[in-house]
């Protein structure tokens, strides 16, 4: 009896389905075993007379000449060329876990076991689907703007980065999605055009599945971009696609990548001082690369980290400061004083300690090392901070002549704590200093704050800021540095003769000696508008960083 042909169609799919994925691992299976043959040198008995066969068919990128170079054009890669990992699931995972959501992060992370078994280009639209599916494209947007550059910033070849900068012209082809690194590679490395995978949108959300146009092929993709004439310079790395790509350039380089493994200590990474723009202000609350291994570390841990920042909480309002320190030690908070506390004066006034800062815990941590209470006065605080703090805070009003009567008062009352940056840096740079602190007070006590961490961030300009300390405090062992550097004589104060502004640049420059950082005339305004996006990268940043102007 002759089956129905509707009830054959769903075991054909089926038949077709695992011959396809039985076609793929054993092809995949092939090529490794292939390989590994080819690399121990089974057909070779001398493995000299092995390496002395194996010419490569193009030099190594370390062999370019960067001289005469600003009227040619050169084409390359980001994954794995430009950048030294040729693996893009960290940054993927970035944008799932800081524009999407901790599940959705779960997700991809629970799909990286299947994502050894598939090609590269069913490998990349699983990892679209999962990373953008139902995502908002201003979501994305930002965490490209606020957060990516970073890590690609620390993630740079310098080799490459060389050759793309002595170019007059720059032209990036790659696989990923357009959307992932343009912000990136025109803000910073100043590219003139961006080829990437483009993906499919429904209103103002990413559907999660690539466009008509399919994945980017580069070399087809190169052909297309313009037939008359050539880039100058291809460079790319060992792989197929990647030398029918360069080959269509007129000088060809690749990436080696054992040179760049016994190398990766030192000559391959850009150094920070050595950034095409200074990288000041990022978001984002993760504070490694989320590589597989080191996503599922920091979801092991993350449980471990709620109930441990509670504790940390709980003893830092509920004992006194000598048993809180101890216990915080225990717990893995690394905490360490340098310098002394200056006496009190006789005036009867409060003493006025200028922090720089580092996370809403400044004066929290301040005052747990001084071992007595203080205020703190800051601009920006949630209702939750205010109430879990173990220390008496102000909100101030941001109207000068306001605030200037709340700090007089509070300073009659006993001793003070002000941030005059009015926001929080994470990177080795101080911000503009407000000078109505120097306007108050004679007894000034500058004090360098800095935090070292080691999963995740206790700031952010675009989350949950009541969330800052919990996420600091869930580190594994977070790590405070509070060094009191004495108090201002009284001939460099208001009192002594000196304006208000030569007194706030003269404690930022103390305090940046003191730290080791680059002090910038950068302000709150200048951190919310580029990491929202508004205006991008300030033009003239540069100058702006060397030439701090007076406040």
């Amino acid at each position: 009896m002759t089956l129905p042909v509707k009830n054959m169609v769903f075991p054909m799919i089926l038949l077709r389905l695992a011959d396809w994925l039985l076609y793929k691992i054993l092809a995949k299976s092939c090529y490794r075993a292939a390989m590994k043959v080819k690399n121990s040198g089974f057909f070779f008995k001398s493995s000299s007379f092995r390496s002395s066969h194996q010419i490569p068919l193009y030099p190594n990128i370390n062999k370019c000449n960067l001289q005469g170079r600003k009227s040619e054009t050169v084409a390359c890669d980001i994954q794995g060329t430009l950048l030294r990992s040729e693996s893009f699931f960290p940054y993927f995972m970035l944008i799932a876990f800081e524009g999407g959501s901790i599940l959705r992060a779960l997700l991809l992370l629970l799909s990286s076991p299947l994502l050894l078994f598939l090609d590269f280009e069913l490998k990349l639209r699983v990892m679209i689907f999962i990373t953008f599916c139902g995502m908002k494209l201003k979501d994305v947007e930002s965490v490209g703007r606020a957060v990516l550059p970073k890590f690609f910033l620390e993630n740079l070849n310098v080799h490459v980065y060389e050759v793309l900068k002595s170019a007059g012209s720059r032209v990036v082809f790659t696989s990923v999605p357009r959307v992932m690194v343009e912000g990136f590679l025109k803000e910073y490395l100043s590219v003139d055009c961006v080829k990437g995978t483009e993906l499919h949108t429904v209103g103002k959300y990413f559907t999660g599945l690539v466009s008509c146009s399919g994945i980017l092929i580069k070399h087809r993709a190169l052909k297309e971009f313009d037939e008359e004439k050539k880039p100058d310079i291809g460079i790319g790395n060992s792989s197929l696609h990647d030398h029918l790509f360069i080959s269509l350039c007129k000088e060809a380089y690749v990436v080696n990548k054992e040179d760049e493994k016994a190398n990766t200590t030192s000559s391959s990474i850009l150094p920070r001082e050595k950034y095409p723009k200074p990288l000041v202000f990022h978001d984002g609350r993760l504070a490694f690369l989320p590589t597989p291994l080191a996503t599922l570390t920091m979801f092991i841990w993350l449980p471990i980290g709620i109930l441990l920042a509670i504790f940390r909480i709980f003893i830092g309002i509920c004992l006194p400061y000598k048993m809180a320190i101890i216990l915080g030690k225990l717990s893995g908070i690394r905490l360490r004083l340098k310098g002394t506390d200056p006496p009190r004066s006789e005036n009867g006034k409060g003493v006025l300690y200028v922090c720089s800062h580092r996370t809403l815990l400044d004066p929290v941590f301040l005052s747990t090392s001084l071992g007595k209470p203080l205020t703190a006065v800051t601009y920006s605080l949630s209702k939750m901070s205010e109430i879990l703090a173990p220390i008496k805070t102000v909100r101030l009003t941001r109207s000068r002549k306001r605030d200037g009567d709340t700090m007089q008062r509070l300073l009659s009352e006993g001793d003070l704590v002000v941030c005059p940056e009015g926001t929080t840096c994470r990177e080795p740079y101080l911000l503009r200093f407000s000078s109505l602190f120097a306007e108050l007070a004679d007894e000034i006590v500058p004090v360098a704050m800095n935090t070292n961490v080691s999963m995740f961030y206790g700031t952010t300009a675009s989350g949950l800021k009541c969330l800052d300390p919990i996420f600091f405090l869930m580190n594994p062992r977070p790590c405070y540095t509070v060094e009191i550097l004495g108090k201002l004589p009284k001939e460099l104060t208001c009192a002594g003769g000196k304006s208000s502004h030569e007194v706030a640049n003269y404690i930022q420059k103390q305090l940046g000696a003191a730290l080791g950082f680059e002090c910038t005339n950068l302000t709150r305004r200048d951190k919310y508008l580029m990491l929202a996006g508004n205006e991008g990268v300030v033009e003239d940043q540069n100058s702006r960083i060397n030439n701090p102007s007076t406040i």
